[in-house]
């Protein structure tokens, strides 16, 4: 079975993890996790939170997971760090519950990547900090994030 590449490819330059950096965003705030699943090896192995995930499949049901609990989810990724097919990046998403308490989660992950682009290795650490909705920064439509947005450093976060 041969997999499509996920361009941009390694080694990476900076311009070029920017724009990793970039669509890996713009796939997480799709929400849609049969797309999402697809940036991915098929022999992915993830660190999220104390949850482990082995292979694509594993990935493709947690992002279900996720997106079905944190409801009106957002997200901003910003390059943190990066070389030959790895980087490193730091992030924050609002998001609420049921219940309609909302959150900003922060997080660090580093990327592993393989050499058609697909990202192999995925470690992530985060912090859910509750805020009210009065505190939410991040208004945007779901969807995308708009170019003319603030980035995480331009919100101060």
């Amino acid at each position: 079975m041969t997999t499509a590449t996920r361009p941009p490819l390694p080694p990476f330059t900076r311009e070029s993890a920017i724009e990793k950096v970039r669509l890996a965003e713009d796939g997480w705030n799709s929400r849609d996790a049969d797309k999402v699943a697809m940036a991915y090896s098929l022999d992915t192995r993830w660190r999220n939170r104390a949850e482990f995930v082995q292979g694509r499949d594993e990935a493709r049901a947690f992002l279900e997971r996720k997106w079905n609990k944190e409801l009106e989810y957002r997200l901003i990724k910003e390059l943190w760090a990066f070389s030959e097919n790895r980087i490193a990046v730091r992030y924050a998403y609002e998001w609420r519950d049921d219940s309609g308490n909302w959150f900003r989660s922060y997080g660090n992950e580093n990327w592993e990547f393989d050499d058609d682009g697909l990202m192999r290795h995925r470690y992530s650490s985060i912090n859910d900090l509750p805020i009210g909705e009065q505190e939410r920064k991040f208004h945007w439509p779901l969807g995308r994030r708009p170019d003319d947005h603030p980035g995480l450093s331009d919100l101060g976060l």
